[in-house]
């Protein structure tokens, strides 16, 4: 559970990290096209002022002229419209259209920078004056969007970096669980071979023979978890064997070893036959597993674990249900991660498996 903790916890660390460099770019970058917009402001005051001297440049030296113009033509980046009193254009710089749709596009990009910017007043005499329309440079705009994609950017990366992370521990933990597993078998070994011949012993002193059928069973078993333990990291062979057979008999050997207050039900024929290509050994694990787990589940009260088995084209559904308390929904996405588990003792393999 705890590893489960700091990995949720890890998770929300480098989310929130990639939230406070993105807000972080996102505040400098508002800041700074403020800057710049207020500076674009004054740019296009300085070019409308321009304007309205060169409408009276009969009053300047050609000097106060020639400064005039260089003003007015070094706005190169910043959108603008100038009209006259009655809203026609008179004046366009920075608006890039196709001239056959030249009226169109004015009236289009008029409309914006009205909603934009409040325009700036040329007055040209007491009886006249025009009004300078703009909106932000393509520059700035495209400063605005910066933090937006960085932040994007951001995400990816940490994505990414996540994904290959998990992977690499991922690929570690296996291996770690495979050479425990094929550890396990080997030093399961030594004491099978030597309980075998301590059956034998009892068999040749002619000892209750049921107690000797028994403790043969679990030798049986404990050489088919050896087996198991064996198969995992391999690739595993797969033989036709009759599924409902497996199932009777996973079923028959727990029957015996569970408490009597829990009945399981085979919801279905005995003498169904239904080959399918499988490893008996390791799908008997997958069944006793999740029947163990349903035990575990019932706790102490009364209950019933049932299997079911649907037949389809192409495949076979095999449904084990109980009455106990369920899995919290919260866990739904981590039962299956080898080494989660609710209970003290155990090792979190089960379901993973």
């Amino acid at each position: 559970m705890d590893i489960y903790l700091k990995k949720r916890r890890w998770k929300i660390l480098l989310f929130l990290t990639a939230v406070i460099i993105g807000v972080a770019s996102l505040m400098y970058t508002n800041w700074l096209t403020d800057k710049l917009s207020v500076e674009e402001r004054k740019k296009v005051e300085l070019w409308a002022e321009a304007t309205k001297r060169l409408a009276s440049e009969n009053m300047f030296s050609e000097l106060d002229i020639s400064l005039i113009e260089m003003i007015s033509n070094q706005n190169t980046s910043i959108p603008l419209i100038v009209t006259n009193e009655s809203d026609s254009i008179i004046i366009h710089a920075n608006i890039k259209f196709n001239e056959a749709r030249r009226e169109e596009i004015l009236k289009s990009e008029l409309r914006k920078m009205k909603l934009q910017n409040p325009p700036i007043e040329i007055f040209i005499s007491d009886q006249s004056k025009q009004f300078l329309y703009y909106r932000e440079s393509y520059l700035l705009r495209n400063l605005r969007m910066f933090p937006v994609i960085q932040l994007i950017v951001i995400f990816l990366f940490i994505g990414v970096a996540y994904l290959a992370f998990s992977a690499s521990r991922s690929a570690e933990q296996n291996q770690v669980w495979v050479g425990m597993s094929k550890e396990t078998a080997h030093q399961l070994g030594t004491p099978i071979s030597s309980l075998m011949a301590w059956i034998e012993l009892l068999r040749n002193q002619q000892k209750d023979p049921t107690i000797v059928n028994e403790l043969e069973k679990d030798i049986q078993r404990l050489e088919k978890i050896t087996e198991r333990f064996s198969k995992i990291g391999s690739n595993t062979e797969l033989v036709p064997d009759n599924i409902y057979a497996v199932l009777l008999k996973s079923v028959s050997y727990l029957k015996k070893r569970v408490s009597k207050k829990i009945d399981i039900i085979c919801n279905f024929d005995d003498s169904n036959e239904l080959f399918i290509p499988l490893s008996s050994s390791l799908f008997s694990w997958v069944i006793e597993n999740l029947i163990r787990n349903s035990v575990d589940a019932i706790e102490n009260n009364p209950g019933s674990i049932r299997i079911d088995v649907t037949e389809r084209e192409h495949d076979v559904i095999i449904d084990v249900t109980d009455n106990g308390k369920g899995v919290a929904k919260s866990k739904f996405k981590t039962i299956f991660q080898p080494g989660f588990t609710t209970k003290k003792r155990g090792w979190g393999l089960g379901l993973s498996l």
